[in-house]
């Protein structure tokens, strides 16, 4: 962008000895053309950007006048005006310096004679080596995005061309303004980063592109208004260019057609893991499996097999599985950090559960690998995973792949803060998960709570929790009270009541451990019917 003060370097207007008298705040505005002229209604032949060169002769001899003239050209937009001395005047009057001052007009005087003509070729070449320069950078632009597209290049390599092509510092945010990647430009990213949240959320985008002058923010919206998944924010402390603003828009297209490449090509090859993963569970012996894991990466030759079910950790109030959005971002950040250790993985949301089957070499410790995996996983999301005992043959992967359901299964639900868990982790609910669907473990369940289950459906009572923390906090009925907001008496006598209902003895060692296997069998039933304890929620 050429300006008046580009303008005032240039080699023709420093011969001619040029002075900016007046209108100084406007000195950077762009100049779009040069216009001469000794015509004082010249201005509706005039257009905005326009540099207009002058001797004066016939400018207006009053003051108001010459403030008239200046009115007419700042209302058509004109850059600045040039007045050569010499011919009208040997000073600049003072009411044309006041009246461009006013109004922000810049105002040159030229102290020697000045050929116009080369004034206007100069200041024209100029101009439209700028426009040739800012055409072969738009040229870039477009080669470089049309090139990124072509070879679906992911965000990383969309975020150097973006830092690459403007010098400055880009950062990609998600739909929750946190960083997701960035690219440092000549300023310090520490700084641009600082609390980067709170200050992205201050800045709404309500078109597609602005420019946010407080912060230097040039912010560009991935995707549509309604559905949008991240912005795009470019380090511009100055009002932007159209080249900025085109290259930015570039690179959110670039971004979202990535995004859609890697849709549909995830969408392929998670289909793909599914069936595969249902042919291993259900036919794994089939003569072309193997064959078929290992085109899709899965290395089957000198490796063991570790099945794994996913298992991400929701609110305690929000029944369900996991919603099919949080589902993919911990299958995608399964899949990446399975990546980031080398390890091959078949990984597919099966009725309704998150389940993978990881290669890993038969040389390496599979325990290790896991747990590793597992660690990286558990930054990103919070999960719990069930494990299941190391295969060595890819046609008994049904077995490792069952057992890791099993585990998963019997993890209560709020056994937090531990992600691994393994068949001897489990105990006596990896047993229970076993049998889960046997007829008979339903009866007993069902002969042994029965009576506390009818006592407080019909009198909206509490006896199964009451039960259930007996037999969390055992041998101190204290602590057992206290869970549950109790005095020692009022829990005292629930425990009666309890002890009545069904007949027992609540002190007999083998009427805990029966009870304690009924709650716990109760607790992994599909549809049991559990109360809520507060103190199981740690």
């Amino acid at each position: 962008m050429l300006t008046i003060r580009d303008v005032l370097r240039m080699p023709v207007l420093r011969a001619g000895g040029a002075v900016l008298v007046g209108g100084r705040s406007g000195a950077d505005g762009q100049v779009r053309w040069v216009h001469a002229t000794e015509l004082a209604d010249v201005a509706p032949l005039l257009r905005a950007g326009d540099l207009v060169l002058t001797t004066g002769i016939a400018l207006p001899e009053s003051a108001d006048g010459l403030d008239e003239f200046v009115a007419s050209l700042v209302a058509r937009g004109v850059a600045g005006l040039v007045v050569e001395l010499g011919r009208r005047w040997t000073a600049v009057p003072r009411a044309l310096v006041s009246a461009c001052d006013a109004r922000g007009l810049p105002l040159i005087a030229l102290a020697r004679e000045t050929s116009f003509a080369a004034v206007t070729q100069s200041v024209g070449e100029r101009i439209v080596e700028q426009q040739l320069e800012e055409l072969r950078e738009a040229q870039r632009v477009h080669d470089t995005f049309t090139e990124l597209g072509i070879a679906e290049a992911g965000p990383a390599q969309i975020l150097d061309a973006v830092q690459q092509l403007s010098g400055a510092a880009v950062v990609l945010e998600d739909e929750q303004h946190r960083v997701v990647d960035y690219r440092s430009g000549s300023a310090d990213i520490a700084e641009f980063l600082v609390n980067w949240q709170a200050r992205s959320r201050a800045v709404e985008t309500t078109s597609r592109t602005l420019w946010h002058e407080a912060g230097g923010w040039l912010v560009t919206r991935l995707g549509r208004r309604d559905r949008g998944w991240g912005r795009l924010v470019l380090q511009v402390p100055g009002p932007p260019s159209q080249r900025l603003i085109a290259m930015i828009e570039r690179a959110a297209a670039a971004l979202a057609m990535y995004r859609l490449h890697d849709q549909n090509r995830s969408g392929l090859v998670r289909r793909t893991h599914h069936e595969l993963l249902l042919a291993l569970l259900t036919d794994p012996d089939a003569p072309d499996l193997a064959q078929r894991c290992e085109v899709l990466g899965l290395e089957v030759s000198g490796r063991v097999f570790v099945g794994v079910t996913v298992r991400p950790v929701l609110p305690m109030d929000r029944p369900g599985g996991p919603p099919s959005s949080l589902a993919d971002d911990v299958i995608a950040a399964v899949v990446r950090a399975a990546h980031e250790l080398a390890v091959p993985v078949l990984i597919a949301t099966v009725e309704g559960e998150i389940r993978a089957l990881l290669s890993i070499a038969g040389s390496a410790d599979a325990r290790s690998a896991v747990d590793e995996l597992a660690d990286r996983v558990a930054r990103r999301h919070p999960v719990v995973l069930g494990v299941g005992r190391t295969v060595t043959q890819i046609n008994l992967a049904d077995r490792t792949l069952k057992e890791a359901r099993h585990v998963a299964e019997s993890v209560p639900q709020e056994s937090s803060g531990r992600v691994v868990h393994r068949i001897d982790d489990v105990h006596v609910r990896g047993l229970l998960t076993v049998l889960g669907d046997d007829e008979r473990l339903s009866l007993f369940v069902d002969r042994e709570l029965r009576p506390l289950r009818e006592y407080d459906r019909r009198y909206a009572g509490d006896l199964m929790a009451a039960l259930r923390a007996l037999l969390r906090f055992p041998g101190n009925k204290s602590e057992a009270a206290a869970a549950l907001g109790l005095s020692r008496p009022a829990f005292y006598d629930r425990l009666a009541k309890i002890s009545a209902l069904l007949g027992v003895d609540l002190d007999d060692p083998d009427i805990r451990v029966s009870l304690h296997l009924a709650v716990i069998a109760d607790e992994m039933l599909p549809g049991h019917n559990r109360v809520a304890n507060p103190g199981d929620q740690h």
